[in-house]
C-alpha cells in the first residue's frame, strides 16, 4: 500500500485534496528561515493565517464602538459564541443545542462534575484510565475529597495489564461487574494523551449506563482528531480544549457537551452565572435565575471575544475542509508514518499506539528503549518539533490540515540519522 520513498510521499501530496490547506497555516522556522517539521499538533496546533485578521476585526470594532460593540460590531459580541456552535457540533458529533464554547478544559470538567457527580454513601466511586492526563486525575480526586470521601478508596484506575501499554475493554467490564454498585461516574479520556489509544466510547457509555453510572469524556486529544459522535454514543457529558487539534492558540477557551436528555432536568445541580440565564431577561438584572435550555445553560460569564475569534478562524478552516475529509486523510497519513517507522527495522523502537486506525487518532507514541530526553533534543536540533514524554516516548502527531506526506517522510529520515 505504501512505498518508502520521497517520490512516493510527494506524489501522495499531489493527489491529496486537502493539501492546499497547508498554505492556510503559519509554520515555525529555523535559523536558516526554512520551515521546521511541525508534528506537535497534539500539544499546540499551528496558527491559521486567518487568525490575526479575525482578532484584528474585534480589536478594530472595540476601538470604533466601545461597549456598543456588543450589538454593533461586525460580529456582535453578545451572541458571539453562537457563531461557533454549528461547526463545533459537527466536529464532536452533537446537536448544536448540546454544545457550547466556554471557560477552560479543567474548569469545565469541574462544572460538569458539579452536575453529574452526585455521590451517595454507597455509590460514590469514579473510574478513570490509569494514565489519564494529570489535570483530570487531580480534578477527579479533588471532587471525591470535596464530597467527603477518600480518593484512595473512591478513585478506581482502569489499568493496562502488566507488561502492556494499552487498556483492554474487558478489564473495564470486570471492574464494573465487581464494583458497579459503588461506581457512580466513568470519566474517561476519549483518546489517551500518552499512548494515543482511542477508546470505544459507545461501548463504554453502554457499560456505564447498564450499571447505573453517568458517563463523561475528556476530548482534549479527541476533538478535531477523531469523530466521537457524542450524541449518538449517548454520552452524558464531555469537555475539551480547542488549542490542540483545533488550532485556537495557547490557553484558548474550551468546549462542553451536555446530552439533550439532561437539558431541562431540574434534579441536576449546577453552579450558575448570569450568562447561563434566559437571554430575554438577562439584562433586567433582578430576575431569579432562569437557565437557558441546552448546554448554554451551564455558562457562567461572558466569554473572551478575542479567544473566540481565534477559535472561529480555525473552525472556518475545518468547515471548508470538511471533517470527514480531514479524518480520512488522518487515517492515511498516520498509516504512512507507522509504515515508515516500522521500515526502520530498529529493535529499540516500539509503537505503543494501537495499529488499528479505529483505535487511534493522528498521534503515534514511539517508544525508544534505553533512550532519554537527549534523543528528543537531537531531533529538535535536526529541525523536528515533536513531543517527549517520560520515560522514553516521542509523541508524533501529523495533523491532516497542515502536515504532509513529505513531512512524515523527512521526519523518519531524520529520526533514523539521530538513532544511528
Amino acid at each position: 500500500m505504501y512505498i518508502n520513498s520521497l517520490a512516493y510521499a510527494q506524489s501522495q501530496d499531489q493527489q491529496d485534496p486537502l493539501h492546499s490547506f497547508r498554505n492556510e497555516f503559519l509554520f515555525p522556522t529555523g535559523e536558516n528561515g526554512e520551515k521546521l517539521i511541525y508534528l506537535c499538533g497534539n500539544s499546540l496546533g499551528l496558527q491559521p493565517k486567518k487568525t490575526s485578521e479575525y482578532i484584528q476585526q474585534e480589536l478594530s470594532d472595540w476601538s470604533k464602538y466601545g461597549v456598543e460593540g456588543h450589538t454593533d460590531a461586525k460580529n456582535p459580541w453578545l451572541p458571539y459564541h453562537e457563531f461557533l456552535t454549528k461547526s463545533m457540533a459537527k466536529i464532536v458529533g452533537a446537536k448544536p443545542s448540546e454544545v457550547v464554547i466556554m471557560n477552560s478544559l479543567t474548569a469545565n470538567l469541574h462544572f460538569m462534575m458539579v452536575s453529574f457527580y452526585q455521590p451517595t454513601k454507597t455509590k460514590y466511586k469514579i473510574v478513570i484510565e490509569s494514565d489519564a492526563f494529570p489535570s483530570d486525575k487531580y480534578a477527579v480526586e479533588s471532587q471525591i475529597n470535596f464530597h467527603g470521601f477518600d480518593p484512595k478508596d473512591g478513585l478506581i484506575l482502569w489499568k493496562p495489564r502488566e507488561g502492556e501499554e494499552l487498556c483492554r475493554f474487558e478489564d473495564l467490564e470486570k471492574i464494573m461487574e465487581e464494583q458497579g454498585d459503588e461506581i457512580t461516574l466513568l470519566m474517561i479520556g476519549s483518546t489517551n494523551y500518552y499512548s494515543g489509544q482511542s477508546f470505544p466510547l459507545e461501548k463504554i457509555t453502554k457499560l456505564g449506563h447498564q450499571h447505573g453510572a453517568i458517563v463523561g469524556f475528556d476530548l482534549a486529544h479527541g476533538a478535531g482528531n477523531i469523530q466521537p459522535n457524542l450524541h449518538d454514543v449517548n454520552a452524558d457529558f464531555a469537555v475539551w480544549c480547542t488549542y490542540k487539534y483545533l488550532n485556537s492558540g495557547p490557553g484558548s477557551l474550551g468546549g462542553c457537551f451536555v446530552h439533550e436528555r439532561h437539558e431541562s432536568n431540574p434534579e441536576l445541580k449546577r453552579f450558575t452565572g448570569w450568562w447561563g440565564h434566559n437571554k430575554q431577561t438577562r439584562f433586567n438584572m433582578r430576575h431569579d435565575f432562569d437557565a437557558l435550555v441546552g448546554a448554554e445553560g451551564w455558562q457562567l460569564s461572558n466569554p473572551s471575544i478575542l479567544s473566540m475569534a481565534a477559535i472561529r478562524a480555525s473552525l472556518d478552516v475545518f468547515e471548508e475542509a470538511g471533517f470527514d475529509n480531514i479524518r480520512k486523510k488522518a487515517v492515511k497519513l498516520t498509516g504512512y508514518l507507522e509504515f515508515l517507522v516500522n521500515e526502520l527495522n530498529d529493535e529499540r523502537i516500539n509503537i505503543i499506539t494501537p495499529s488499528n486506525p479505529d483505535e487511534r487518532g493522528c498521534q503515534l507514541s514511539i517508544q525508544v528503549k534505553s533512550a532519554d530526553k537527549s534523543l528528543h533534543t537531537q531531533l529538535t536540533k535536526a529541525g523536528v518539533i515533536s513531543d517527549w514524554r517520560e520515560p522514553d516516548v516521542i509523541r508524533i502527531a501529523p495533523a491532516p490540515l497542515y502536515n504532509s506526506f513529505e513531512d512524515v517522510f523527512h521526519f523518519v529520515e531524520r529520526l533514523k540519522k539521530v538513532l544511528n
